[in-house]
């Protein structure tokens, strides 16, 4: 079975991406299922069943929703080959820039959209930097040279990444998308994530409320950089 874990920025199209993709993949004899993460509320499974594949949604709600998808990789493919698919398509809400949701034997994708301006690929991270894919969205609505710049941008930061040029409207890249998913490896029996996530050990993770500095513990960093650790 092929991984294709797809996130990027908010708002940039990845569920239409993803729709367009998966006709094209049913009209080359595919069978893909998907898995949807979001926050708290999607609907977006409604347009998924629409395509009569089989569908999965899961809210990550208190939980990051990257770090939510990571812990239920193993469920999810499980279920993916109960259903005799061949691939599973696992969107994820993308929220946090700095996190990485990849594992390594994934097909890794991400959607960002070309409006949010030239500099925004410098600002992602690994979300960006270790994708195998970068599908760029909402280019007919700028100049060719800001998508040449923006191009040149997302090069910048991850120089090995393949770039595909999409609209989630006509449908645009789909085809392009669908070939590169088809001719990836299936994924290994063990896998593991291609960057460290976000340290996220801290007391305001855990629920503390209180903003005043002496009430934080953890994994700490400070407006001069410097990182630290308080606790035991």
């Amino acid at each position: 079975m092929k991984l294709v874990v797809l996130a990027g920025t908010p708002g940039s199209g990845k569920t239409s991406v993803l729709l367009h993709t998966i006709k094209a993949l049913l009209s080359l004899g595919n069978n893909p299922t998907v898995v949807k993460i979001d926050c708290l509320w999607t609907e977006d499974d409604q347009r998924f069943k629409k395509l009569g594949i089989p569908v999965r949604v899961g809210l990550a709600k208190d939980m990051c929703p990257d770090h939510f998808t990571i812990y239920n990789t193993e469920d999810m493919l499980k279920w993916a080959e109960s259903e005799g698919s061949d691939m599973l398509l696992n969107e994820t809400a993308g929220l946090c820039l700095r996190c990485a949701p990849y594992p390594d034997g994934c097909l890794a994708v991400c959607v960002i959209d070309v409006t949010a301006g030239p500099n925004t690929p410098l600002k992602v991270g690994p979300l960006l930097t270790t994708a195998d894919i970068v599908v760029m969205t909402k280019g007919d609505v700028v100049s060719q040279a800001e998508r040449e710049v923006f191009r040149e941008r997302v090069l910048d930061v991850n120089p090995t990444c393949s770039i595909v040029e999409a609209n989630g409207l006509t449908g645009k890249g789909s085809f392009e998308l669908a070939e590169l998913i088809r001719v990836f490896p299936d994924i290994s029996i063990e896998m593991k994530l291609r960057y460290n996530p976000p340290l996220a050990i801290c007391s305001l993770c855990t629920g503390e409320m209180r903003v005043a500095r002496k009430y934080h513990m953890g994994v700490l960093r400070n407006l001069d950089g410097f990182m630290e650790y308080r606790g035991e």
